[in-house]
């Protein structure tokens, strides 16, 4: 089966890969640079609309909702063939979802939402949960690719997908600026965080977040599994939609707030969304 891959960057470039070891793909991403590495075993498209040309199934992996609704125009989806299925897997606001699938519906095709968590690591491992918003029948038509992907879970209708994401990134950065936290008043006191970090598994504190965030932080590498400006993308989104809702969400509010000032301020954009333990330490000194 052809299978379209529209967005090859950090995310999207491990998985397309993974794809490729069973189906016919082929890659397309605004900086060609970032499909040449894929050529292997993809075909590289100049163009949106030469990629989807005859693939059953369109797999989206771009930054946000602005972009999501660039690449697949009037144009993207007239060349694809009736019956395509459009699998939107990178995060955007639930609404773009909604607009794209009614638009894809006009054309006569199927529309799914399903946005990933597990970073880099879990695309190169085939690990990722994959959030997902549709209908029964095109979840049960995508699930093998999701298979190879991770594990997948259908949670309502277009845009429940990315409404499920949104909860992940709230739960993510406000894990990751609390660990942060730990981890500097322990250094303050004179606990080694590395050292606090191994003691603490096992117990209550102990996550994910703990262990892999955890780790780049007491090493200081923060090369983006997951970007700061991605990280504070989501996290606007998430208030947006609290905003909608009239809720007040105080941890989110600050959290966010965080993030954009080491974004915005401190040129963490491109750093590992962990950097927020780096920007602790710099906005203090």
């Amino acid at each position: 089966m052809k299978i379209a891959f529209l967005g090859t960057g950090l995310m999207g470039a491990p998985m397309a890969r993974r794809l490729a070891g069973t189906h016919d793909v082929t890659v397309w991403n605004r900086s060609a640079d970032k499909t040449a590495p894929l050529a292997d075993t993809c075909t590289v498209a100049p163009d949106p609309v030469s990629a989807v040309q005859d693939a059953k199934i369109i797999i989206t992996m771009l930054l946000d909702g602005a972009a999501a609704r660039q690449v697949l125009n009037d144009a993207t989806r007239a060349a694809m063939p009736p019956g395509a299925l459009i699998v939107n897997m990178g995060s955007v606001d639930p609404q773009t979802d909604r607009d794209l699938a009614g638009q894809a519906n006009g054309h006569g095709l199927s529309y799914l939402d399903a946005p990933v968590s597990g970073g880099v690591v879990g695309a190169k491992a085939g690990s990722l949960a994959i959030l997902v918003g549709g209908d029964q029948a095109d979840f049960a038509k995508a699930k093998p690719i999701f298979d190879q992907l991770g594990h997948a879970t259908l949670l309502g209708d277009v845009g429940a997908g990315q409404v499920a994401k949104l909860a992940n990134q709230l739960i993510v950065g406000i894990s990751i600026g609390a660990v942060a936290e730990a981890f500097r008043l322990a250094q303050a006191g004179g606990c080694d965080p590395a050292a606090l970090r191994n003691a603490l598994r096992g117990g209550f504190a102990d996550s994910r977040i703990l262990d892999l965030h955890g780790a780049r932080m007491v090493t200081g590498d923060f090369t983006p599994g997951g970007r700061s400006v991605a990280q504070l993308k989501d996290l606007d989104n998430a208030l947006a939609l609290a905003k909608t809702a009239d809720l007040d969400l105080p941890l989110s509010q600050k959290i966010t707030a965080g993030f954009r000032d080491l974004v915005e301020n401190y040129n963490g954009g491109e750093k590992d969304h962990a950097a927020y333990y780096e920007w602790l330490k710099i906005r203090q000194s």
